[in-house]
């Protein structure tokens, strides 16, 4: 079965979904792990509080990347407060594989990025650009 999501992680990684940018996104946030140098951006269009399109972009390891873009996937059609208050356990559902503590920060990535956008567009934060 790990072979399974091992393929799934390197598919999203080589192949990522949504990824690249949002013509006037209405929220948007960017980070990075400085261990290990990924970064991921994360720009969200949201329409009466749901998230009708997002896209990402960044670099960094197979983890990170595929992650993103499963999140991405799966907060599509979301209410922006219900993706503000995923957790971690959602992202390893996503991932579908157990992650070492040394390639966990790699696989939250995204949804520290997520969080960070949805939380400023709920309280109404000024746009990063």
């Amino acid at each position: 079965m790990d072979d399974f999501y091992r393929d799934y992680i390197l598919d999203h990684y080589r192949s990522p979904r949504n990824f690249g940018t949002l013509e006037h996104p209405d929220a948007s946030a960017e980070d990075l792990n400085p261990l290990c140098g990924d970064q991921i951006k994360m720009e969200l269009k949201v329409d009466d509080g749901v998230i009708t399109d997002v896209r990402f972009s960044g670099k960094g390891c197979a983890i990170s990347q595929a992650s993103a873009s499963m999140l991405t996937e799966s907060i599509k059609g979301m209410k922006l407060e219900d993706a503000a208050r995923l957790d971690k356990e959602a992202v390893l559902e996503n991932v579908g594989i157990g992650i070492s503590p040394t390639r966990m920060k790699c696989a939250m990535l995204g949804l520290r990025v997520l969080k960070s956008a949805a939380i400023g567009e709920i309280a109404g934060w000024p746009d990063e650009e």
